[in-house]
C-alpha cells in the first residue's frame, strides 16, 4: 500500500465515523453593544484596513452613490441590486454576463453590490454570491468595489455570530479593506488580488 493510500484509507475512516464533538467554550462576543455602538466599531475597523465608510439612508443613498462613482464612465451591478439604489444620472450600467470576459470586466470602473453581513469586531464585509452580490469574480476583478451593507439587519459582533448565519456551501469571501500585501520590506502595495479602492456604506446608520 502506497503512502497515498494509507492517507486516503484513513480520512474516509475518519468520514464514516461519527462526527466528533468539538468543544465551543471560546467567548461568542468581546463586550455587550448597542447596534449604534457596533455600526462605529465597524466603522472604526474598516478605517483601519484603509477602506472608506459613508453612512446614507434609503432617500441618500442614489445621490451618495452617483457622487461615489461619478469618476467612472461605466459601472457593474449584480442581478438583483436593487434598482432605486442608482441614480439614472450616473454611470452606465453593465450587467454581468456569464459570457463576460475578465478582460471586459477589467475596462469597468467599478461595481456597487450589497453583502450577505459584516462582522462589527474584525471589520470584515462577507459576500456570498447571493443575488445583490453576484459571482465573486465581479467583486474581484474592478478596481473600485462600493459595498452596501444594511444596518442593523445584516450586522453582527463576532465571526462566531457570523458563522451560525452563513451557508458553508456558498461561495464565501471575506473582505477586510482593499485588496493589498507587502514585499519583503513590508512595501504595501494595493489592488493585487483585487480592488484597489473599498467604499462601504453603511445603509440605515446615522
Amino acid at each position: 500500500m502506497s503512502s497515498k493510500d494509507r492517507i486516503l484509507a484513513r480520512i474516509r475512516r475518519a468520514a464514516s465515523g461519527p462526527d466528533p464533538t468539538v468543544p465551543r467554550d471560546y467567548l461568542r462576543v468581546h463586550g455587550a453593544r448597542t447596534p449604534a455602538e457596533a455600526a462605529d466599531l465597524l466603522a472604526a475597523n474598516l478605517t483601519e484596513y484603509r477602506a472608506t465608510v459613508h453612512r446614507a439612508d434609503e432617500d441618500g443613498l442614489p445621490l451618495l452613490l452617483t457622487r461615489l462613482l461619478s469618476r467612472h464612465e461605466s459601472v457593474l451591478v449584480p442581478p438583483a441590486l436593487p434598482p432605486h439604489w442608482l441614480s439614472a444620472a450616473g454611470p452606465t450600467r453593465i450587467h454581468d454576463r456569464a459570457s463576460s470576459t475578465p478582460r471586459e470586466l477589467d475596462r469597468v470602473g467599478g461595481v456597487v453590490t450589497g453583502c450577505a453581513l459584516a462582522i462589527a469586531e474584525t471589520g470584515t464585509i462577507v459576500l456570498d454570491g447571493g443575488p445583490d452580490q453576484g459571482r465573486r469574480r465581479i467583486t474581484l476583478i474592478p478596481d473600485h468595489h462600493v459595498c452596501v451593507v444594511r444596518v442593523p439587519d445584516q450586522l453582527v459582533d463576532s465571526v462566531p455570530q457570523a458563522l451560525e448565519r452563513l451557508d458553508p456551501t456558498r461561495p464565501l469571501t471575506w473582505i477586510s479593506g482593499p485588496s493589498a500585501t507587502s514585499d519583503i520590506e513590508l512595501d504595501r502595495v494595493e489592488g493585487v488580488h483585487g480592488p484597489r479602492t473599498l467604499d462601504v456604506v453603511l445603509l440605515g446608520a446615522q
